[in-house]
């Protein structure tokens, strides 16, 4: 290990760029991306981290852009207002849950927050969203995205496996993955490994929980009395039902459409390989215990109340 983290940079880049290029083969799917992405990360130095962040971010947006062109607008409407309810409930347990276990875990108040935001909404990008609101430092952050990440990444690989331990239908578990996994991207790399209707159902609902972004921003302003901040706007999500409006009610250019989704399903496992090149040992290591373990508390937590809801309705 040592020998390949010393390892000049065209060596680095090389390697960089046969993992990237067997991501898009059909070779490796989007959990394996992950897991090529953290080999990576453990082996080598990223030949190119300064641009990971914003190309990752961008990618997976346009991805879900892309995906959109493979849905259908009533099925998605339908899908939405199945999950409305087990949303707010969701957005509002997680918040109270994380503040019992802060104040028994003696977390730090923001990180808390920060955590709790990201498990109710959508990961990384409410965190970054609500930071700046709260005034949060870069260690406060660093943990918070931390802990986040590392259970996404694990969720990418067990939420599958349990969703057909618990012979969950494709309707079910993409429910449950859009509610229970925190980031877009593992949610929707979960439900692409478990299948298409899964996909369908856990990408419009998990955009749709992502909307609450925005009451969230407004109502942290509020509480931290806060002035002059900037909240930022999912605007993708707004592309991505133009996309579904698009392929719904202009079919015949189904190719085309067929195309951008094949595009969308490939940039997510790219997404997700990049990823994976951020989550290093020492990453993991400087999250801690304590905020850790009330991540995992919350998402147990919002995992089997969501699990529960689905199999009573």
């Amino acid at each position: 290990m040592i020998i390949f983290k010393s390892a000049n940079t065209v060596v680095t880049q090389t390697v960089f760029l046969l993992f990237l290029g067997l991501c898009l083969t059909p070779l490796i799917d989007p959990p394996l991306a992950l897991l090529l992405g953290f080999i990576f990360a453990q082996l080598f130095n990223h030949p190119y981290k300064k641009y990971n962040h914003k190309t990752t971010q961008w990618l997976l947006k346009i991805s879900v852009v892309g995906l959109g062109f493979g849905m259908n607008v009533q099925q998605a409407i339908q899908a939405g207002k199945e999950g409305i309810v087990i949303t707010v409930f969701s957005i509002l347990s997680t918040f109270l849950v994380a503040m019992i276990f802060a104040k028994w875990l003696k977390v730090d108040n923001k990180i808390s927050y920060l955590t709790a935001t990201g498990t109710a909404i959508c990961g990384g990008s409410a965190i970054a969203a609500v930071a700046p609101i709260i005034k949060a430092d870069e260690k406060q952050i660093s943990v918070s995205l931390g802990t986040v990440f590392i259970l996404n990444s694990l969720a990418l690989f067990i939420f599958p496996v349990i969703g057909h331990l618990l012979n969950l239908s494709q309707h079910q578990f993409g429910l449950w993955a859009a509610i229970a996994i925190h980031d877009t991207s593992s949610v929707v790399g979960a439900a692409a490994k478990y299948g298409q209707e899964a996909l369908q159902v856990a990408t419009t609902v998990k955009l749709e929980r992502a909307l609450w972004i925005i009451p969230l921003s407004l109502i942290t302003a509020f509480t931290f009395k806060t002035e002059n901040t900037k909240i930022k706007i999912p605007y993708f999500i707004g592309f991505f039902v133009i996309a579904m409006i698009i392929s719904t009610y202009i079919p015949d250019y189904q190719k085309v459409y067929d195309v951008f989704v094949i595009t969308g399903r490939k940039g997510l496992t790219v997404t997700l390989f990049l990823i994976g090149t951020g989550l290093s040992l020492s990453s993991i290591k400087a999250v801690g215990a304590r905020p850790l373990i009330q991540s995992v508390l919350i998402w147990v937590f919002i995992s089997v109340l969501s699990i529960i809801y689905i199999f009573l309705t």
